[in-house]
């Protein structure tokens, strides 16, 4: 049974979805040839939810974690009380949304369902209490590379870090592109670290099929869905929405945009108007370190290199928040531009690979595996890990009451966080 099935006019419990009969599990070719030396990335401990408990009665709702979908979802930090595993628990109201947004809720269930790889957030233990979609998926302890920059490093990450993350990011890329899917959501938003420090990648609501009647299609031309928010990130193929289309090298772009992210803790484009963005990208228009510097400073009125309003992967107010928060702001507070860094030539290189204007030019995931950059990857242990993460702490279960112990079902959509509150993306 779906949980679209499931209405507050039934008031019915939905069991959980058991969907892997409709689909052939091709994945353990892409778990089995995954690196050992890569071995923190792999699924194991607190990552694991097999064996869990169903029904909203078996968990604990502890601290809010953030909001997603549209601002329909809340994803809280619980615990399953008989077990006491930490795990984060989207709750989404089933009657607040549209029928669209439904086969969108619908859509990522069965991808989560049917994609098994180390590097990808995916659930399998979802259901339904009243009109309540629950999905359960491990807690990231370390929350969001986005939280991550606000929050710790709000100049940039080293390039170690950045290597590991950008690594696991590319090991799930792989494995998508190699399903015949395009993730057109990539972001430091949607990079997850756990407190294992395994990587994962999230945002699985915009993954797009590009198989058509059993055939493989060189390109398609679908926009993804809340692509405002997405713009900074999206290639100028996907942007440009011709007759030529965009492939599975979009996202190779993405992840040029999201290194210049983790680099300087600042989106490139963020802070442009939409037009000028889109016209900039679409010019190839080059983003490029910080210490090759691409604009005299002052000189783009539109152009405020600032780490306000930067996107959490949640709102949908990314072009104007910014905007609207620098404008009001007194000048002592407005955030400055930061002074040029010196980056490392194979990071520069990586960087420009990714960023070609030409999608055919750019390397596929499989080919950036083994770019000079990453070498560094496979060196690292626990130790080195959580060297590279100082002074990022993990989330831990809070000392204050829950919230509730169990949850009663309600139908009411949950109220709205400070924006102190909204940690994490889980969209």
């Amino acid at each position: 049974m779906s949980f679209l099935d499931c209405s507050c006019i039934s008031h019915t419990q939905v069991q959980p979805l058991d969907i892997e009969e409709h689909y052939e599990d091709t994945s353990h070719q892409f778990l089995s040839c995954d690196s050992s030396e890569y071995a923190l990335q792999g699924p194991a401990g607190g990552d694991d939810l097999t064996g869990l408990s169903v029904g909203p009665t078996n968990y604990q709702l502890l601290s809010e974690l953030g909001r997603g979908f549209n601002n329909l979802s809340q994803v809280r930090m619980g615990r399953h009380i008989a077990t006491g595993q930490l795990v984060a628990i989207k709750q989404t109201n089933l009657d607040d949304c549209t029928e669209e947004e439904l086969l969108q809720l619908m859509n990522e269930v069965l991808l989560s369902r049917l994609f098994r790889h180390p590097n990808l957030l995916t659930s399998r233990l979802v259901f339904s209490s009243c009109c309540q979609l629950w999905v359960l998926t491990p807690l990231m302890a370390y929350g969001s590379a986005d939280s991550l920059l606000r929050t710790y490093f709000p100049d940039g990450m080293s390039e170690s870090l950045i290597a590991y993350l950008l690594y696991g990011v590319l090991k799930a890329l792989e494995y998508l592109h190699r399903m015949g899917y395009v993730h057109r959501g990539v972001k430091a938003s949607h990079i997850l670290l756990s407190g294992e420090g395994r990587v994962y990648l999230s945002g699985l609501h915009s993954v797009y099929s590009m198989m058509r009647e059993g055939k493989r299609m060189r390109v398609v031309f679908d926009m993804p869905h809340h692509s405002p928010a997405l713009l900074p990130w999206l290639s100028p193929e996907l942007l440009r929405q011709d007759l030529h289309g965009y492939g599975v090298k979009s996202d190779i772009y993405s992840l040029g945009i999201v290194a210049c992210e983790l680099v300087s803790g600042r989106v490139p484009f963020q802070d442009m108007p939409t037009t000028q963005m889109l016209l900039q990208k679409l010019r190839g228009a080059h983003c490029c370190l910080l210490d090759v510097a691409p604009y005299p400073l002052g000189e783009l009125g539109g152009l405020k290199v600032s780490r306000s309003g930067v996107d959490s992967g949640i709102g949908e107010s990314v072009a104007t928040g910014s905007l609207s928060h620098s404008a009001t702001a007194a000048p002592a507070e407005r955030p400055q531009s930061p002074g040029p860094k010196n980056h490392s030539t194979t990071l520069h290189n990586l960087v420009q690979l990714c960023l070609q204007q030409q999608p055919e030019h750019r390397p596929s995931a499989s080919t950036l595996l083994t770019h000079a950059f990453f070498k560094q990857v496979k060196r690292h242990t626990r130790d080195t890990f959580l060297s590279l993460m100082y002074p990022a702490l993990p989330l831990t279960s809070p000392s204050d009451p829950p919230i509730s112990s169990p949850p009663a079902p309600s139908c009411h959509s949950p109220t709205s966080p400070t924006a102190a509150e909204v940690m994490w993306d889980f969209s």
